[in-house]
């Protein structure tokens, strides 16, 4: 089954305040019941607006030192991710969102910095879903966040959810799997544990409980609990920071989990335009993550 998106007329809600991700936990996890499942194949029509938001200072520290990058006035190219992540969370739980949010894989990132945000500007965002789509293993949709300064736009994100189920384009021919190799030595490399990500969860707000929970984590499927994926893209970004322009394009793929506890290498090559970045495992290079940098 084909899935057209189709052009509509958004209507914006406006919000008094930062969304609770407790209550919206809840209300995911309710959402991820057999019988509250949607079988929507719309998006929604809703944007939602938060205005006047303005950072912490002290969250922004801890999440610099828990993502091992330096703290200072210029927000890292990552950190609004944690501002609209409530509100991306709120549209994802709402009524008529095509699947739930509980259990859907976030599957790839991409940020655009079109000029660096400090920590005193007031800031605006905006929240809206588009482009639903088939993939090979089920549903993806795209979520827009922008946030503004003013009337200047300064910072937008397209994150990419996937719903694993069976679709028109599950089935097919599957790529032969590539040979694993030794991968060469690292640059530099990445421990992840569960203090980490439990102080990760804590700053971003993300408490998905397959980042904090045992139990959760292998109810999803998992054998023990996972690294955020937008930790170790952040976390990645440790490599070349101070090398990074201040107008830029981050643009993150994700590929097997960060089981924890885990060391990952990291890999991070110059090329013409900016930065290849990459998360392997040690021992048999598969890929975490695989990302430019523009």
């Amino acid at each position: 089954m084909s899935t057209p998106n189709v052009l509509r007329l958004s209507k914006i809600q406006k919000l008094d305040g930062q969304p609770k991700t407790r209550d919206i936990y809840t209300r995911a996890a309710l959402g991820a019941l057999p019988f509250r499942k949607s079988n929507s194949r719309t998006v929604p029509s809703t944007t939602l607006a938060l205005d006047g938001l303005k950072v912490d200072p002290d969250n922004l520290a801890a999440y610099a030192r828990v993502c091992g990058l330096r703290f200072g006035d210029a927000l890292p190219i990552t950190y609004p991710f944690t501002l609209v992540f409530p509100t991306v969370m709120k549209l994802m739980v709402s009524k008529g969102f095509p699947f739930a949010a509980m259990g859907s894989v976030h599957a790839a990132n991409e940020i655009q910095q079109f000029r660096p945000i400090s920590v005193s500007d007031p800031l605006d965002i905006k929240v809206h879903a588009e482009n639903l789509r088939e993939h090979p293993k089920g549903l993806l949709i795209d979520l827009i966040s922008e946030v503004s300064v003013g009337r200047e736009l300064v910072w937008r994100q397209t994150s990419s959810f996937l719903n694993q189920q069976k679709t028109s384009l599950s089935g097919g021919p599957k790529p032969e799997p590539k040979p694993e190799e030794v991968p060469p030595p690292p640059m530099r490399t990445l421990r992840a544990d569960q203090s980490t990500i439990s102080k990760y969860a804590a700053v971003s707000g993300d408490r998905n409980p397959i980042h904090v929970s045992s139990l959760g984590a292998k109810a999803f499927g998992f054998p023990t609990t996972i690294a955020h994926g937008m930790w170790s893209a952040a976390a990645a970004l440790a490599a070349v920071e101070g090398r990074i322009p201040d107008a830029v394009t981050y643009n993150v793929k994700f590929g097997k989990p960060i089981l924890l506890p885990a060391t990952v290498n990291e890999y991070a090559e110059p090329v013409d335009t900016g930065w290849d970045i990459s998360l392997k495992h040690p021992k048999k290079g598969y890929p975490h993550l695989t990302a430019t940098l523009r």
